[in-house]
């Protein structure tokens, strides 16, 4: 994390506040017009090699720009996809277990280990993947090679740390059911993929506290393995002295079994659903339905097409909802993406006394852009937004780390990246039009609401006519 003076930056900020302010003064009563934006610029992945171990894992090393640190990514295909019904969270059990030592070094070992190369271990797990992860000085790349290649291959998991691991775990799924988004979350996931996987956001204090530790290691056993996955390397480090602390730490591991194949079949349904918050002062609404997969040719069309609905701040939804109702202060629309699988949806947390217009507004301005292309002006900024934050958000080593993460899992191949920005830039109005035809139907979608069900119930009544659920 980058350390700032805060005095110095206070006065560097005033000193351009001010500047700006001289430069914006009028001169005969008329706003000056800001200069026009230049061009979009492509996305240039950086040279990068790619092989496979005689084992079938995966390696690709990324040399990235000028600071002296490297990240590594041990990335596995396994995670709540993979978990046997009625034990529900044991990836995540096991994942915190495997920062617990390993048959040759204790937790604190391990740790302290981390932290002389200038870094710690994280694990992450999804419903799709695993990853462990750690960033540190250049010079220890390869070691911190071999750290992983240990952590992964012979963790201890100890039994003794379980139920401190159980009880973290039960607090965490308290504090989330406690927050509406999270309730609102998975209300609309359950109810899109029933009882697939994803359709769990958060597991039951049930599953958590019948899970053992022979629970973990069996799901341990059952998922990790070279097969499934793919280490990359991304920064300064020196290539053939990483090359080898692979051979020499991942060239024994078993390859174990393929990744799991269990591509859901979401539903597409007009469906109110409300859980009743009493005396909340807002609601939380999701509205959404499944849309086309990161496969599909209609991706990126359909990407921009959110961005200008209501995937960014300026989109129409939030500039609607926010600016001109003042119902809401951040609302957003998302295609969330997962393995072979995706859905669009608008998410907002809003005023009580709103539900039910803001409701009218969305499904409002999606009608609207169902018969009416954008201008071309208005896509374009919109298509220049997008171009920039993909080039921003990919100017990290782990930026590009989790972008050939995303292109792995989802076979999209080495030009996706490549031709992004581009393809961004030719979707049309008349595509964007057509995408919301085609994909953002309100009559297909899942509505899920949090709220005050005595102060909001006649407000939805027009949203229940084609069908509805509460609790």
């Amino acid at each position: 994390m980058m350390n700032t003076r805060i005095g110095a930056g206070r006065t560097k900020l005033f000193l351009i506040f001010a500047a700006s302010a001289l430069v914006a003064l009028p001169t005969h009563g008329q706003k000056q017009t800001p200069p026009a934006g230049g061009p979009p610029k492509p996305f240039s992945v950086p040279a990068h090699e790619t092989y496979t171990l005689a084992n079938g894992m995966k390696v690709t090393l990324v040399p990235y720009g000028n600071i002296p640190k490297a990240s590594i990514s041990l990335v596995l295909r396994s995670g709540g996809l993979d978990e046997p019904p009625g034990r529900e969270g044991i990836a995540d059990l096991t994942g915190e277990l495997l920062k617990e030592g390993t048959s040759s070094m204790s937790a604190t070992a391990l740790a302290e280990s981390a932290a002389r190369m200038g870094g710690s271990l994280e694990v992450a797990v999804t419903a799709d993947e695993s990853a462990l992860d750690i960033d540190v000085l250049s010079e220890f790349g390869p070691d911190a090679t071999k750290l992983l290649a240990d952590v992964a291959q012979h963790p201890l998991l100890p039994e003794s740390e379980l139920g401190r691991i159980k009880s973290n775990e039960l607090r965490r799924i308290a504090v989330a059911k406690s927050q509406p988004g999270q309730i609102a979350l998975a209300r609309f996931r359950k109810l899109v993929y029933g009882d697939h996987p994803y359709g769990i956001v958060l597991p039951s204090e049930e599953s958590i506290n019948k899970s053992t530790i022979d629970d973990a290691r069996k799901f341990f056993a059952g998922n990790f393995g070279a097969a499934r996955a793919h280490l990359y390397v991304a920064g300064r480090f020196d290539a053939n002295a990483v090359k080898k602390a692979v051979e020499a730490g991942f060239s024994g591991w078993a390859k174990g079994p393929a990744p799991v194949e269990n591509v859901p079949k979401p539903k597409t349904q007009r469906l109110l659903d409300v859980t009743n918050r009493p005396n909340a002062p807002q609601s939380t609404v999701i509205v959404g339905l499944p849309v086309a997969t990161a496969t599909s040719p209609d991706n990126i069309p359909l990407t921009v097409t959110n961005a200008l609905l209501g995937g960014s701040f300026g989109s129409r939804i939030t500039s609607n909802i926010r600016e001109k109702l003042g119902c809401t202060y951040s609302p957003n629309s998302q295609v969330s993406r997962r393995y072979h699988d995706a859905y669009w949806a608008e998410t907002a947390d809003i005023t009580t006394e709103c539900t039910g217009k803001s409701l009218g507004e969305i499904f409002g301005e999606i009608q609207r852009l169902q018969k009416e292309a954008p201008s071309a002006a208005e896509l374009q900024g919109i298509e220049s937004y997008l171009s920039g934050i993909f080039i921003i958000q990919n100017s990290s080593r782990n930026a590009l780390i989790g972008q050939l993460r995303y292109v792995e899992l989802q076979g999209l191949g080495e030009d996706y990246l490549k031709t992004y920005v581009q393809k961004v830039n030719a979707v049309t109005p008349a595509e964007v039009q057509s995408m919301t035809e085609k994909y953002i139907k309100p009559e297909d979608m899942t509505i899920v609401v949090v709220g005050d069900k005595s102060k909001i119930n006649d407000q939805l009544a027009p949203f229940a006519a084609m069908g509805g659920a509460s609790k």
